[in-house]
């Protein structure tokens, strides 16, 4: 295998493929990149068993062929390399040679056939959307995902398909984070999967906002998700999702509204001398007052009052802060609504300007 390309042709799809790449592997394979050449490109493989990313890049081929080559290695050398400058590689024996002016590069190799790849996809549904608002639903929901919970499911990111919606869902049990945007899906009853958090950090991370179609097709057993520069192909999470209705907060009767910049500004200035393991506040509401108080094991205290509008009956209520902070980050417009019951349910969060997407916080006990 021999062809000629340039570094920043090479740089950019080895960048987007090789976040996959784990640093400790349990197959010396998955450290690799796989390289395939053909007369009218090159494709370029990266997975670690459970998420796997391929780029294309249309080009002329000297001379065809497969192999592996160290992905981190290739992408520090690219990156190293003078913008502008073209790199030869050339495959033999178990090595390849990287050449780029008066550089020169030796890298073992491993055999293409060590390389697992996902087999084609039997698709079982496939439809279109613009990526930006792919990329929407997953910003504003992904942060709720559970980090490593023995309820497995719950790791990971719940996207249902209806006729005319999509919708992600979040929750690490604490809290709920839910989105939708209309979309025509082809479906004819409601289908939910599962997508796990590495792969939808990974998908954050490779969409981009722009009206670009991507094209979204599901398995029995994956996702994949294609745009005209990548391919993103995940396993689900074989599980079922909690009914993610039953959570949402229904005939709140103590209504507030507030500038959510803010709002977040005088949350986060107190979090500052919350407990830094649970990250407790208390929020005392009045007509028309908020104060949000804080204190930690070293006897320290913060306090701030915030003007809101509130016309019901004084509470006081208990949550993390990191919750809201996240609720109210994920908020495009400029006013929040915050929708409670009592001191020991939960609120509902949202946006009163567009309504797509909704946040539910559980109290803390104070």
């Amino acid at each position: 295998m021999k062809f000629t390309i340039q570094r920043e042709a090479l740089l950019k799809p080895l960048q987007q493929i090789t976040g996959v790449v784990e640093r400790r592997q349990t197959l010396p394979v998955l450290g690799n990149v796989l390289v395939q050449a053909d007369e009218s490109g090159l494709t370029l493989t990266a997975t670690d068993l459970e998420v796997e990313l391929v780029a294309r890049v249309e080009m002329p081929i000297e001379d065809g062929g497969e192999i592996t080559l160290p992905a981190r290695k290739l992408l520090d050398i690219c990156r190293s390399l003078p913008e502008g400058s073209e790199l030869e590689i050339e495959v033999g024996d178990e090595r390849a040679k990287v050449r780029s002016g008066r550089s020169r590069f030796t890298l073992t190799s491993l055999p293409a056939s060590d390389f697992p790849v996902i087999e084609e996809l039997n698709s079982a549904q496939s439809f279109s959307l613009p990526q930006k608002d792919l990329k929407e639903i997953i910003e504003r929901t992904h942060f709720a995902m559970a980090q490593s919970d023995v309820r497995y499911y719950l790791n990971g990111l719940m996207l249902e398909l209806q006729p005319e919606q999509i919708r992600a869902v979040a929750t690490d049990g604490h809290r709920l984070a839910l989105s939708e945007m209309p979309a025509q899906t082809g479906v004819d009853d409601t289908q939910q999967v599962i997508v796990p958090r590495k792969g939808v950090q990974e998908l954050l991370r490779l969409l981009e906002n722009s009206e670009g179609e991507v094209n979204i097709q599901l398995g029995s057993n994956h996702i994949r998700v294609s745009t005209p520069e990548i391919r993103f192909t995940s396993k689900l999470i074989d599980g079922r999702f909690p009914d993610y209705q039953r959570v949402i907060p229904k005939g709140g009767d103590k209504l507030v509204t507030a500038d959510v910049g803010t709002l977040r500004q005088a949350l986060s200035r107190t979090s500052i001398l919350s407990n830094e393991k649970y990250r407790g506040i208390r929020l005392s509401l009045e007509p028309d007052a908020l104060r949000i108080q804080a204190h930690n094991p070293e006897q320290e205290e913060a306090e701030e009052e915030v003007e809101i509008n509130y016309s019901a009956d004084p509470m006081e209520i208990g949550f993390n802060v990191t919750y809201l902070l996240d609720a109210l980050a994920a908020i495009p417009g400029k006013e929040v609504r915050i929708l409670l019951s009592d001191s020991n349910s939960s609120c509902l969060i949202d946006d009163p300007a567009s309504g797509q997407s909704r946040y539910v916080v559980m109290p803390m006990r104070l």
